[in-house]
């Protein structure tokens, strides 16, 4: 058994995105701070309705995945295809733009907390140009396993174990064999579980300060994992919450330009032509 330390930290800076909506971006805050497939992180949290509720009107994606989960508030989703679904306190949307999708993300509230994350998964070349997909996620089917010392961790995507527990998430069968956790653990808690040695892998503190090994991980950080095969954090004197991300690399070329992300500079060129000609969608 390999225990997993920590490798570099990365502190979020902060930013804005969409019509002006402030967040906190860690990975992904330039291009060269990215964790194969993962390619960016937001945290977004506010009790200012000024701080988001512009939201994020119309824009397109190409080529990877959108995950958005939400702990406190409401988001409409909706694209040109007339899709529309609301994400609520506790939810989680599964978007896998493929050949492309123009939506937007617009808050559903005048005044309140709206606290949530988005990641960006990258795809592998083969998928980049399949159709467009949702999985959206209600808070009651995300499965949550209660923890001996009064912890608590939400699956939403992969398969863990943990003391003869099996938890299976809705989104599985992905070819980057993602894992998504939300983790909560009480003053004093240790959380382990086993992740495959074949993934990245991740850790985001988003309450308290984490220790990963002999390392403390600050509130807003990404802590990035080196190899091995299990993962152990602890809760010091205060209760955290953190994510635990993990994936299969792809190790393939990445070339971004904004919303877009492709393989090769020449495919970055079709993305945006596509878009100004109205065929990002419908172009096979």
């Amino acid at each position: 058994m390999a225990i997993r330390v920590l490798k570099q930290v990365v502190t979020s800076i902060a930013t804005s995105d969409g019509a002006g909506v402030k967040l906190l971006r860690s990975l992904g805050k330039s291009q060269e701070i990215r964790l194969d497939p993962f390619l960016m992180l937001d945290e977004f949290s506010s009790m200012n309705a000024d701080d988001y509720i512009a939201g994020f009107p119309d824009h397109p994606h190409r080529g990877f995945e959108t995950v958005t989960y939400m702990l406190d508030g409401n988001m409409l989703h909706q694209d040109h295809l007339g899709n529309k679904g609301l994400l609520t306190s506790g939810a989680a949307q599964w978007m896998t733009a493929g050949r492309g999708i123009i939506h937007s993300e617009m808050p559903q509230q005048e005044s309140g907390r709206l606290r949530g994350f988005q990641l960006w998964i990258n795809l592998p070349a083969k998928e980049k140009m399949k159709p467009a997909t949702y999985q959206d996620i209600p808070p009651e089917q995300i499965p949550t396993l209660n923890l001996a010392n009064g912890g608590r961790v939400k699956v939403i995507a992969g398969t863990i174990q943990i003391d003869n527990h099996t938890v299976v998430a809705p989104i599985q069968g992905l070819s980057t064999e993602p894992l998504f956790l939300d983790v909560q653990l009480r003053a004093g808690e240790r959380f382990a579980l086993p992740i495959p040695e074949s993934h990245n892998a991740f850790i985001y503190a988003y309450e308290g300060s984490v220790k990963i090994g002999e390392d403390s991980l600050a509130t807003h950080t990404v802590g990035i994992l080196c190899e091995g095969d299990m993962i152990e954090i602890y809760a010091d004197k205060t209760d955290v919450a953190f994510l635990v991300l993990a994936a299969r690399p792809l190790n393939e070329p990445i070339v971004q330009y904004g919303p877009f992300v492709m393989n090769t500079r020449e495919e970055i060129e079709q993305a945006i032509a596509d878009y100004r000609n109205g065929e990002l969608v419908s172009k096979p």
